[in-house]
């Protein structure tokens, strides 16, 4: 049966997009990397033929060679080539050494990853560094971008990051292009509505960091969060 004949729900990319990459079996992985099939067989049926000759099933699928693929009726060598790709990525993400993260531990490592980026800027950049459990850097957040003065800040916009990569904490960080990191009463009601959102997300705000010119403070060693 062809794919196209198939319900709705049992179409691999439909099953995908609604379900999830992982709720596809492993022939349905394989299907979508074919993309298609032959007059006789749906790529379904082709995927179900390449874990045949594998004689393994997914586990021996990294010993199939182009010329074991191409001997399938229906997989040429653009749809080999296509496979055997995903099979080297899986290979190389297995054996891939996460590369060192930044880790913060102190304001002064906020400011040390954010000066030389945020102290020229003329607009005030409102940033969300998102950390692991241990403490390392996952992400920085470019969060808004607003006028000289003052920068409008929405829990939303903050925390949606934070969300999408699971971050255990937050800190959150923006520059005075008046060079001054003095915090205004703005900063201060902004760090507090913030430290709320997060505490009833169950993502802590650990600190609040002003980057001026060659200079920065720290809400938290101030005491203002």
């Amino acid at each position: 049966m062809k794919i196209d004949n198939l319900p709705v729900s049992e179409r691999p990319m439909e099953k995908a997009m609604d379900g999830g990459i992982s709720s596809l079996s492993n022939s349905e992985l394989l299907a979508l990397l074919i993309n298609s099939g032959t007059v006789e067989k749906s790529a379904l049926d082709l995927a179900v033929e390449i874990l045949t000759i594998s004689q393994g099933g997914i586990s021996q699928l990294g010993e199939v060679r182009l010329e074991d693929l191409v001997r399938i009726k229906g997989i040429g060598p653009s749809k080999a080539v296509r496979v055997l790709a995903a099979v080297q990525l899986g290979k190389r993400m297995a054996t891939a050494i996460p590369e060192e993260r930044f880790c913060i531990r102190s304001n002064e490592d906020v400011a040390k990853l954010l000066m030389e980026k945020l102290r020229y800027e003329k607009k005030e950049h409102f940033v969300s560094i998102l950390l692991n459990s241990k403490g390392e850097v996952i992400e920085i957040d470019t969060v808004s971008i607003g006028e000289l003065s003052a920068t409008v800040v929405h829990p939303r916009e903050v925390f949606s990051g934070a969300t999408r990569k699971s971050a255990a904490s937050i800190i959150l960080a923006h520059n005075h292009p008046s060079g001054d990191p003095t915090p205004s009463k703005q900063d201060v009601e902004t760090t507090k509505r913030l430290v709320e959102c997060g505490r009833l997300m169950g993502i802590k705000v650990l600190d609040h960091v002003i980057i001026g010119n060659g200079s920065f403070v720290s809400l938290r060693a101030m005491d203002m969060m």
